[in-house]
């Protein structure tokens, strides 16, 4: 079964009131398995258009990132990141086919 996973580009206007909603989210991350792939780290961005802050979370299945985003504690967490960030987020299932080369 295909991972799933979250990814977001982030926006953050008030670091320290966003603590709160970092906070808030480890439990249902935690509930739903999720594992930070990317975390705000160094990037370039050759194409396109960005946010400041970057973020990769993996989930065992596809399932569990649509169960986690749309959980009660996920979604009282996202009231706290409202007023204090912007963010563009997918959720997505993972690849498990042929790879180049293959």
């Amino acid at each position: 079964m295909p991972k799933g996973y979250w990814i977001g580009r982030v926006e953050v206007f008030d670091p320290e009131a966003y603590k709160a909603y970092q906070a808030a989210n480890a439990a249902p991350f935690k509930k739903y398995g999720a594992r930070f792939l990317v975390r705000a780290g160094r990037f370039e961005n050759p194409e396109g258009e960005s946010r400041s802050r970057n973020v990769v979370i993996e989930f065992p299945s596809y399932q569990a990132a649509v169960d986690c985003w749309h959980s009660p504690e996920y979604q009282a967490a996202i009231t706290l990141r409202k007023d204090v960030s912007v963010i563009d987020l997918i959720l997505i299932e993972g690849y498990e086919g042929a790879q180049p080369g293959d």
